[in-house]
C-alpha cells in the first residue's frame, strides 16, 4: 500500500477531498483518524485495515489512489464511543477529525471547495474523560517519567478527576512505583528506553509505553509551562519540586494539551508525594497479595472486592488508591484512623451517611467534562444533585455535635466542604430539567418558563472557577446584581475568591 503519511505521496490530480485527508493524516501518522463525513466517521488506506480487523466491521473500497483500491471503513457518530472503547483497550490512539465549517460556507467558494476540517482531539489510553470509556471505581492515570541531573521522577494525573502529583524515585523504586499506579498511558523520553536497568523495568509497560522526543521534557519549558498554566509566579508556593519532577509534570501538561487541542483542562496544581510517604511494595509481591487485581487481572478475589462497601464512584477510586499505597507516617494513618472510629462507634449515623451518599453523583469526572466543553446537560445535573446530597451530608453531620464530640479533625473540613453552596443549587434546579438529556443537541433540558436562563450552552463552562490558593477548579458562590435580587445570568457572575475542598 502506499505511504499515505505523508504530504509528499498527494497526486496533483488527488480529489479536494483526499488532498485534505492524507495533510491531516500526514500529522497523525501514528493515530487512527476518524474522519468526519456527515454521520459518520470514515477510515482510509492502513487505518481502514487495522479499524476494520480491530472491530470486526466491513472494509469496503472506493476510487482509486496511485493506482490502488483505496480501503473505508466507517462507524456512525451517534455510536462511535463504544467503538472507540473497543479502540483504546486494543492499545489504538485515535485522531478525532471533525468538520469546523458550515457546508453551506463551503459552497460558497465554489462547487469543488471541500468543508474545513480539523482534529480536535486525540484519544489516547490515558487521556480519557467519557463515562463509557472509563470505569467508574478506578483511576485512570496518564504517567511520565523524567531525568534531570542525574535523578529521576514520576509524574501522573488523572485527567477525568483532575489529580495531579509527582515524586522522586530511584532507579531501583520505579518498578514499586509504577506497579502501585498501573497507568492506562506512560510518557518517558525515548533516550531512557535503551538505559539499564531501566529498560529491564520498562519491558513490562510496553503495551502503555508512549515514547516522546527529549525535548519535551526539558525543565526550564516545563516550569515556564506550569507557571502560565497554574497563574502563580513560583512552583515553590506547591512545594519544593526537583529539576525531574518539574520535567515530568510539564510534559503531562504538554501532551494533555497536544491531545485536547489546546484545551487545557481544569486540572490540580501538582502535589509532591514522598518517596517513603506509602509503603514501596515490589511487583511480584503486590501481584500475589492480590490488593486491588486478582492473579488474573480481575477484581473479583482481591482485598479490595472483600472490603469495598463504597456506594459512589469517587468513594471506590479513593478506597482502591489507599489498599494500593499503604500509609508509613503515624500522624496520617491516625487521622484517617478517627474517621472510621467515628463511623465504627456511631452505626446512626453512619447509615444516615451512607443513605445521603445513595443520591450523590460523580461531580469530580463531571467538573472536568465541563471544563474541557465535553460537558452535557447530565453533567450540570451531577453537578446540581451532588452539591445538593453534600449540603445534606454537613447538615446531618452538624446536626449532632454532641453525639459527634470530640470530632476528628478531618470533620470538620468535610464539613465546611460540602456548605454553603445553596444559591449555585438552586439557581441550577431552577434551569435544568428534573432528568435532562444524555446530550446537548437533544434539546428539553432547560426547565419550561426558565426563559432567563437560556445562557449560550458554549458558556456553561463559565459554571467553574478556580480555587484561590490551589487552582483546583470549584463551583462559585451566590452573586446578587445590586439593582436586583435575582442572581445573574451565568456568563456575567463576579470572579469572587473561592476556596475547594482541599484548602
Amino acid at each position: 500500500m502506499p505511504d499515505n503519511n505523508s504530504t509528499a505521496a498527494i497526486p496533483a490530480d488527488a480529489t479536494p477531498m483526499m488532498r485534505q485527508y492524507l495533510a491531516i493524516k500526514a500529522q497523525h501518522p501514528d493515530h487512527l483518524v476518524f474522519y468526519r463525513m456527515g454521520d459518520f466517521y470514515e477510515l482510509f488506506f492502513d487505518d481502514a485495515v487495522r479499524a476494520s480487523a480491530a472491530l470486526d466491521i466491513a472494509l469496503t473500497k472506493r476510487g482509486q489512489h496511485m493506482g490502488e483500491d483505496i480501503k473505508m471503513c466507517g462507524v456512525p457518530v451517534h455510536s462511535h464511543e463504544a467503538y472507540l472503547s473497543r479502540l483504546i483497550r486494543q492499545g489504538f490512539k485515535v485522531a478525532v477529525c471533525e468538520q469546523i465549517e458550515d457546508p453551506a460556507e463551503a459552497k460558497k467558494r465554489g462547487a469543488k471547495s471541500v468543508v474545513e476540517r480539523a482534529v480536535v482531539r486525540v484519544i489516547t489510553p490515558g487521556t480519557l474523560t467519557e463515562d463509557s470509556l472509563l470505569d467508574a471505581r478506578s483511576h485512570n492515570y496518564l504517567a511520565a517519567i523524567a531525568e534531570a541531573q542525574g535523578e529521576l521522577a514520576l509524574a501522573w494525573l488523572d485527567l477525568s478527576t483532575a489529580d495531579f502529583a509527582t515524586q522522586p524515585v530511584l532507579p531501583q523504586q520505579l518498578a514499586a512505583a509504577l506497579a502501585r499506579l498501573a497507568p492506562g498511558e506512560l510518557l518517558l523520553p525515548d533516550r531512557l528506553l535503551a538505559r539499564e536497568p531501566l529498560k529491564a523495568v520498562l519491558e513490562d509497560w510496553n503495551t502503555v509505553l508512549t515514547p516522546l522526543p527529549s525535548a519535551r521534557f526539558d525543565s526550564d519549558n516545563a516550569r515556564k509551562r506550569l507557571l502560565q498554566a497554574f497563574n502563580v509566579a513560583a512552583l515553590e508556593s506547591f512545594g519544593s519540586f526537583s529539576r525531574a519532577e518539574v520535567a515530568a509534570c510539564g510534559a503531562l501538561l504538554d501532551y494533555v494539551e497536544l491531545t485536547q487541542a489546546g484545551k487545557r483542562p481544569a486540572l490540580a496544581p501538582p502535589r509532591r508525594e514522598r518517596a517513603d510517604g506509602t509503603m514501596e511494595i515490589d511487583p511480584a509481591t503486590r501481584r500475589n497479595l492480590e490488593l486491588v487485581k486478582s492473579l488474573d487481572g480481575r477484581r473479583d478475589g482481591t482485598l479490595l472486592a472483600t472490603i469495598d462497601r463504597t456506594l459512589t464512584g469517587p468513594g471506590a477510586r479513593l478506597l482502591a488508591e489507599r489498599i494500593a499505597a499503604p500509609l508509613t507516617d503515624r500522624a496520617a494513618i491516625e487521622r484517617r484512623l478517627d474517621l472510621v472510629q467515628l463511623f465504627v462507634e456511631r452505626p446512626a449515623v453512619r447509615e444516615r451517611v451512607r443513605e445521603a451518599l445513595k443520591r450523590t453523583p460523580d461531580i469530580e469526572r463531571a467538573l472536568t467534562r465541563l471544563s474541557v466543553g465535553r460537558g452535557g446537560p447530565r453533567d450540570l445535573a451531577a453537578l446540581r444533585d451532588g452539591l445538593d446530597s453534600g449540603e445534606a451530608l454537613a447538615a446531618l453531620l452538624g446536626a449532632e455535635p454532641e453525639a459527634l464530640a470530640p470530632p476528628p479533625a478531618p470533620l470538620g473540613e468535610i464539613v465546611a466542604a460540602c456548605s454553603n453552596h445553596r444559591p449555585l443549587i438552586d439557581a441550577l434546579a431552577a434551569a435544568l430539567a428534573d432528568e435532562p438529556p444524555l446530550f446537548a443537541r437533544d434539546g428539553g433540558f432547560i426547565r419550561n418558563g426558565s426563559r432567563r436562563w437560556r445562557w449560550s450552552w458554549r458558556s456553561s463552562s463559565s459554571l467553574l472557577q478556580a480555587c484561590s490558593p490551589c487552582r483546583r477548579p470549584w463551583p462559585p458562590p451566590a452573586a446578587r446584581s445590586p439593582r436586583s435580587t435575582s442572581p445573574r445570568p451565568w456568563p456575567n457572575w463576579p470572579r469572587a475568591a473561592v476556596t475547594c475542598g482541599r484548602c
